[in-house]
């Protein structure tokens, strides 16, 4: 049986949404974990105190989601707004039911 694998590009941003901070993991839950309870201090996330979840996406190929991590580094805010809108409207913490921050 062959391995699956689940890799994640992710959105978080800060609690007035004026930052976006755009990542990559094999493990969702743990990397929000990890910006909710502020593990890596003086990264940008935490600088910029992005623990809110808005938006992710799903792959099962590392390339792929590595690849779509840099385009959207790429785009314009508009863009990424746009992106995260069509998805989440009201920009909710879509982790807000897995962690509590710490």
């Amino acid at each position: 049986m062959p391995n699956i694998y689940q890799f994640w590009v992710y959105f978080m941003t800060n609690s007035d949404n004026t930052v976006l901070y755009i990542g990559m993991t094999n493990d969702l839950y743990r990397r929000v974990l990890e910006h909710k309870t502020k593990v890596t201090r003086g990264s940008f996330a935490y600088k910029y105190n992005c623990n809110k979840l808005v938006y992710y996406e799903e792959y099962q190929q590392v390339e792929d989601a590595i690849a779509r991590e840099k385009q959207l580094k790429k785009w314009n805010r508009e863009w990424k707004n746009n992106l995260i809108v069509a998805e989440n409207p009201e920009w909710r913490d879509l982790a807000n039911d897995w962690v509590k921050e710490g």
